[in-house]
């Protein structure tokens, strides 16, 4: 079922930010009522941690990604696309919304691989399935996106079928086999500083490279400027890093822009 994405927004709703997202919620509900197609992906990092914790089961991260053993996958899996998923597809129905939680896996949505056996179930995007996505939002829904993905590539025998991508990586993905119109990224910080610690209001694409491998970029902003790589590639997504704490911070990055670090396609801007 066709679907015209072209002034979608994919809004990548960082786990850091979850206490402090009602208003987000009521500008979500608000763009859904102006017929704006909304998709949503979010993380949970900070809560899966917290239930590995309970579990007594350590847990490490790797340039902002988590290493993930079984147990973490079974965690990763039951927090993100249950607890988090559904608390978060509840908040926008109660604000007057109408969502629907979905993850990676359901329809073959986001179809991947093990990228490096060291990092256990810690996985990569290989290919993205509209399919599910078009139908969510053609029937008037939000989907609500969990990271948690399908090992459809290169999966060796006795593996898992299921992938830990990290969210910001799944919202890039999207972001760009879709060619939206935004993806934004919401944090718990102003955007991306350079290295004397000066606020950047934009960032080429070729200066994301630089801060990438001249080791800049460092822990969760990895993920993120890589995401934003992969999404403007499509020479028609506008990539946005901004703060996700201020009140109605989503309504004004979409009608007023600037409100955190930008970066434009490098064709069509």
């Amino acid at each position: 079922m066709a679907h015209d994405l072209s002034d979608a927004v994919v809004v990548k709703l960082g786990g850091s930010i979850f206490h402090s997202r009602d208003s987000v919620i009521k500008d979500i509900v608000s763009l859904q009522a102006e017929s704006r197609p909304m998709i949503v992906v979010h993380g949970g990092a900070s809560v899966v941690t917290h239930w590995l914790e309970r579990q007594n089961h350590t847990t490490s991260f790797f340039e902002g990604e988590r290493i993930t053993d079984e147990i973490s996958l079974e965690m990763v899996t039951a927090v993100l696309a249950g607890l988090v998923n559904k608390e978060i597809v509840a908040a926008i129905l109660n604000a007057g919304g109408r969502a629907m939680g979905i993850s990676g896996v359901d329809g073959g949505l986001v179809q991947g691989k093990i990228r490096e056996r060291r990092r256990g179930y810690a996985g990569s995007v290989v290919h993205i399935n509209p399919e599910p996505l078009s139908v969510i939002l053609s029937h008037g829904f939000v989907p609500v996106v969990a990271p948690v993905s399908l090992n459809a590539f290169e999966r060796e025998n006795g593996e898992r079928v299921l992938l830990n991508i990290n969210g910001d990586t799944v919202a890039g993905a999207i972001a760009a086999a879709l060619k939206v119109e935004m993806l934004i990224f919401l944090t718990n910080v102003g955007g991306i500083y350079d290295e004397t610690g000066h606020f950047l209001p934009e960032i080429s694409p070729e200066q994301a490279r630089l801060f990438l491998t001249q080791g800049i970029a460092h822990s969760g902003m990895i993920p993120k400027l890589k995401a934003c790589l992969q999404a403007v590639s499509n020479g028609h997504t506008a990539c946005s890093i901004i703060d996700g704490k201020p009140e109605h911070c989503l309504l004004r990055e979409i009608n007023i822009g600037k409100t955190g670090t930008c970066m434009y396609p490098e064709k069509g801007r």
